[in-house]
């Protein structure tokens, strides 16, 4: 854990690209909106926006959001460039609190193309890393609590479970109850060897199936799990 007595507030993030290994966060721009469209239309139902405050959207609602979007400097969002070139979704830093050393990932909308796979995977490692390496001393995970998808998603990740807001807000017409994940700067050099660990392309064979889960690599750093999954 970093003393507080030398510690020194982290910066913002700017809005500037950041490159991994097998995709590229890019700050959201309007010249993202027929790509990231077409992603979306491969999830026909609109599931990856039942739980959050907004969408699914119209191409024009869309682009009202994303001109919205890309003048926020809270949230940062960031479209995500998959390693074929194509765009696959978007997720963000938010609840930035440089003060505090907290800061969020959040808005994840992974288009079908993008999810499950290394890609996904790595867009969350490098706001993580990014964040650490600033100086931050938090990086929270937060949804909502029915959501049992994201609350696995987020064990998976190493974000340690933190508890139930129960009644935190209203979503498109019912209760949201809020589930709360962290993982904390002490934890940070063991989370970013089990993510270069899994990312590694030694621990995927020839027809790119995982020989070692995420999960497996992050339970150990877990300060507490879900009791709800």
């Amino acid at each position: 854990m970093s003393d507080p007595r030398r510690w020194v507030p982290p910066p913002l993030p700017a809005r500037v690209p950041i490159g991994g290994r097998y995709t590229r966060l890019e700050p959201l721009e309007r010249e993202h909106v027929a790509g990231l469209r077409e992603a979306h239309a491969e999830d026909a139902e609109g599931a990856m926006w039942r739980y959050l405050p907004l969408g699914p959207f119209d191409e024009a609602g869309y682009t009202a959001w994303v001109d919205a979007a890309r003048a926020s400097t809270d949230p940062i969002h960031y479209a995500i460039r998959m390693q074929d070139g194509r765009l696959g979704g978007t997720l963000s830093l938010m609840r930035i609190a440089p003060a505090a050393g907290s800061i969020e990932t959040g808005w994840l909308t992974f288009a079908p193309r993008l999810q499950r796979t290394r890609e996904a995977t790595e867009a969350v490692y490098l706001l993580m890393k990014w964040s650490f390496e600033a100086g931050y001393r938090r990086f929270e995970w937060k949804c909502d609590a029915a959501n049992l998808g994201s609350r696995r998603a987020a064990e998976r990740f190493g974000f340690s479970y933190e508890g139930i807001f129960r009644q935190a807000g209203v979503v498109k017409g019912r209760n949201r109850d809020t589930a709360w994940f962290a993982c904390i700067d002490a934890e940070w050099p063991a989370l970013r060897n089990a993510f270069e660990t899994w990312l590694s392309e030694e621990n995927f064979d020839d027809d790119g199936r995982q020989k070692t889960r995420l999960g497996e690599l992050t339970r150990p750093v877990l300060a507490a799990t879900d009791p709800g999954l």
